[in-house]
């Protein structure tokens, strides 16, 4: 037997999943379906495996009550019942101080029930804290809001026919591989393929051209490209007149940032962004595949900006095979609010919006809540591991491990947030859920029914939230609806993106194209403006009209403290995991127990392939295995994240060395600003 799936994991590509039952009801292999345009008949290798997970030895399979010190994974088994009396009796006991609830969650999961609607109710309703969701790409989303207006881009299938793409901090097989067939049939058809990254990733090493940009200055050289384009009347006046306000603003910001300079700022070679801007400007079409890696920095917002304004000023939107993709997940118009539900935030004790906490800050929240008027004393977790994922990670740690914080965590894996857990509760993984899921990279919605039964006494979020609502006594009717209530109410938004879309037909189909255009045709949506996200319809090139300023923590920024920490740390994803997902897997905490050095950093410190190092700086320090190879230039280190702490000799990931600092849009994470040292452990 084969059932249908969708892969709920944080990744562009939202892949249609084939799984193939045995007599005994278990899944037994995971394929890509051939029948979806993008996923195309195969899963990345890290999919692939998925299974591994599914019935791991170490799954979580029954609620679990701690035994042991905080951190020390100590646990019992208990059932449902103590398990949400317990936690309603704690919740309960905080009534009057609401607020000193702390939900987090991220991406954990990609689909809209699992991730962010029951649980969205019950904490509205107490009158919890309410979390900023910023750790991965609220710099980009609010920087592309900026400039274009939406979170559109241009689709997949359409890179097969461009002439030139550059992939701007995109590791595309590492992070995105169901692009890359529409990348390698346009370079069948004589298309030039360039990587834009401080990092020789995998996906760098296979384009044509490799331009190693210095952490954090891609706002400099998409000025230098603007300088040069504008400089050298190539382009496309008529566009910008009909579609664009703000030229004369750009104009004059990037007028400053010649060649030369930019050269300076970026790494690159004058000639180079000579070269680039003029090819650029003059192939068509053109398109530009941006990747996150840009906007984790602290000028990470002016970074998207800028390089969001080319398309309009080349006027390459108006071609198939042309324009940009950053996000596709704006199209997906689905009634979030009734997902959701902010509204009953008037009917909690608090009678208002509670405050708002940036999960960046989670160690700060925790550990130091100076000028907090409600300290955080209970925390529940679910869709994430900020033991893992979070910066500042020393004080994330200090503040799990605090005595008098009551914990609950919702978890498939034993992670190091579930150690530091008072209450463990078994989730269920996507082949045991019902969910509709979005996607950021292409412009197909997907419905997906249970694969296989819950393993052990598992349960899916919705579910757990709506028992939890039930146990305090929540009455509201929004508690009682099912997950295909829910699934009707977030299709009923009215959107015409989403016109004749019906949970009926998802459920003969699984998957179903957006209504972006008519049937055949490609979705251009800035061809001819209008939808531009603004109230004039125009994409805001002056946006992107700011000083480009080095980080403070970079090869150009604060002298002091790089006298002391010379090497620029990225940290960016890894091939063999998604976030910390897979961090129980071997392969996973292999690639993440390294760090790439240049051989020029290398000697100076007396380092060799293979050995120890420590890498450190004011807020921590990590051992990791020197890999000294040519994936980094002079002056840059690498160590893919995220590995899971307590599988490291000292118990930290590279996020021990990264700031709680936020960008200048979006406060985002600044995980590729951050300056270290590097020296040979002892023999």
């Amino acid at each position: 037997m084969t059932r249908t799936s969708t892969c709920a994991l944080d990744c562009p590509d939202a892949c249609s999943v084939l799984v193939d039952i045995d007599e005994n009801g278990n899944a037994v292999k995971l394929r890509g379906n051939p029948d979806h345009p993008v996923t195309q008949g195969f899963l990345c290798a890290k999919v692939t495996r998925y299974l591994d997970r599914q019935y791991h030895k170490d799954r979580l399979l029954h609620p679990l009550k701690r035994t042991g010190p905080k951190g020390s994974g100590q646990f019992a088994r208990i059932s449902w019942d103590e398990a949400l009396d317990t936690i309603a009796a704690r919740f309960s006991a905080l009534a009057a101080e609401p607020e000193s609830i702390l939900p987090y969650s991220y991406a954990g999961t990609m689909g809209f029930l699992q991730g962010s609607s029951m649980d969205r109710r019950f904490f509205h309703r107490l009158g919890a804290s309410r979390l900023d969701r910023t750790v991965c790409s609220s710099t980009a989303g609010a920087a592309q809001g900026r400039t274009l207006g939406a979170r559109y881009g241009t689709e997949p299938e359409q890179f097969a026919d461009a002439k030139l793409i550059l992939l701007w901090g995109a590791n595309t097989l590492a992070t995105n591989v169901h692009l890359w067939p529409f990348l390698v049939e346009a370079r069948r058809r004589g298309a030039r393929l360039y990587a834009i990254d401080p990092v020789r990733h995998k996906t760098a090493a296979l384009a044509d051209r490799h331009y190693a940009v210095n952490p954090g200055s891609d706002h400099a050289l998409a000025l230098g490209l603007i300088h040069v384009i504008l400089r050298d009347r190539l382009e496309n006046r008529a566009y910008i007149d009909a579609h664009t306000t703000g030229i004369a603003e750009i104009e004059r910001a990037a007028r400053e940032y010649t060649p030369e300079r930019a050269a300076a700022l970026t790494g690159i070679a004058a000639a180079d962004i000579e070269t680039l801007a003029r090819e650029y400007a003059a192939t068509r079409p053109a398109v530009i595949k941006l990747g996150l890696g840009p906007q984790r920095s602290e000028r990470g917002g002016a970074a998207i900006s800028s390089i969001a304004t080319l398309p309009a000023l080349t006027g390459s939107w108006r071609e198939r095979g042309g324009g940009l993709q950053l996000s596709t997940s704006g199209a997906f118009a689905v009634d979030r609010a009734a997902l959701e539900m902010p509204e009953l935030q008037k009917r909690s004790p608090l009678g208002r919006e509670a405050r708002m906490i940036n999960m960046i800050r989670l160690g700060r929240a925790l550990v130091d809540p100076a000028g907090a008027e409600v300290p955080v004393k209970a925390l529940f977790v679910y869709n994430a591991n900020p033991a893992a994922i979070a910066p500042d990670q020393g004080r994330v740690l200090e503040g799990l491990a605090r005595e008098d914080l009551f914990t609950v965590v919702a978890e498939q894996m034993p992670t190091d947030t579930a150690a530091f857990a008072d209450i463990v509760l078994p989730a269920t993984t996507f082949l045991e859920h019902t969910d509709l899921y979005f996607a950021y990279g292409h412009y197909y919605i997907q419905l997906a029914r249970p694969a296989v039964a819950p393993a052990g006494e598992a349960r899916p979020n919705t579910g757990i939230f709506r028992d939890l609502a039930a146990r305090m006594g929540l009455d509201d009717p929004c508690f009682r609806d099912s997950d295909d209530d829910m699934i009707d109410q977030a299709l009923a938004s009215g959107h015409p993106f989403l016109k004749g879309i019906t949970r009926t037909g998802l459920e003969q189909n699984h998957f179903q194209r957006l209504n972006l255009s008519a049937p055949g045709e490609p979705f251009q949506p800035f061809a001819n403006g209008g939808f531009f996200g603004k109230p004039d319809g125009k994409c805001d090139l002056a946006s992107a009209a700011v000083a480009y300023q080095p980080p403070r923590e970079s090869r150009l920024g604060d002298e002091a403290l790089r006298s002391r920490y010379p090497l620029e740390l990225l940290s960016p994803k890894n091939h063999h995991s998604l976030n910390s997902t897979f961090g129980y897997r071997d392969s996973t905490n292999e690639e993440t127990a390294i760090v790439h050095v240049n051989r020029a950093d290398a000697d100076a410190r007396g380092i060799h392939h293979g050995d120890a190092v420590r890498l450190f700086n004011d807020r921590g320090s990590l051992i990791l295995r020197a890999e000294v190879d040519g994936v980094v230039q002079t002056g840059v280190v690498s160590a893919p994240a995220v590995r899971w702490p307590g599988r490291a000799p000292d118990n930290r990931n590279v996020n021990a060395l990264v700031s709680d600092a936020l960008t200048d849009i979006g406060n985002g994470p600044v995980f590729y600003s951050c300056l270290v040292q590097l020296e040979k452990c002892g023999d």
